[in-house]
């Protein structure tokens, strides 16, 4: 029986475009693996404390430290909603990445999840694709694709919906249709990917 571990960062409950596609991922992943089980995080909900120093001195005898720790180790996949503010992902997904990483005990050679697939749903009020003139201001899939890889050798896959601003920023109303077209995009992509995935941790 495969393990899920989902984490929410969106700030939002309601029209969050990150949210609607990782429960996409979620119900695509529950009708290919209905015996699976999801191990839930809404860091928006339930945001964890800035990491103290006393909490790196303790590394994985810090009681949250460890659960975190020991979600991380049990999932045999990962989703990570990953929404864009202000450039980069939110302070309570950094939060949650500073508690999770314990230097010594599970991460870079002593990372006890590489190889395990991470899916990441990026979504942004712009474009940030390449090729677009904020192209360099993207931060979210250059971040966390480093800081995934270099910390625990996972393989990390990315589902982007982008413009998700243009229904309330007057100056992006025409492209509405582009909007539309890349949260539809990443929510079919989502499911896809969630089967595909429970499909081969099955196997």
């Amino acid at each position: 029986m495969a393990t899920l571990l989902h984490i929410d960062s969106a700030v939002s409950p309601q029209g969050s475009a990150s949210r609607e596609v990782t429960a996409a991922f979620v119900e695509s992943w529950r009708e290919q693996h209905p015996e699976g089980r999801v191990v839930y995080r809404d860091l928006a909900a339930t945001p964890l404390p800035h990491l103290s120093i006393g909490a790196v001195v303790a590394g994985p005898e810090d009681a949250l430290r460890a659960e975190l720790a020991a979600e991380l180790a049990a999932a045999d996949a990962v989703l990570i909603g990953a929404p864009m503010y202000n450039f980069t992902i939110s302070s309570t997904l950094k939060a949650w990445l500073d508690h999770v990483i314990i230097t010594g005990h599970n991460s870079q050679e002593h990372s006890v999840i590489t190889g395990r697939p991470v899916t990441v749903v990026a979504s942004r009020g712009g474009s940030y694709a390449p090729g677009t003139p904020r192209e360099s201001f993207e931060f979210v899939q250059n971040y966390l694709e480093k800081v995934l890889n270099a910390m625990f050798g996972v393989e990390v896959d990315f589902i982007v919906a982008e413009l998700t601003l243009a229904h309330v920023v007057p100056a992006m109303a025409g492209l509405i249709p582009l909007a539309e077209a890349s949260r539809t995009n990443a929510r079919a992509e989502a499911a896809r990917k969630a089967k595909a995935l429970a499909a081969r941790l099955a196997a």
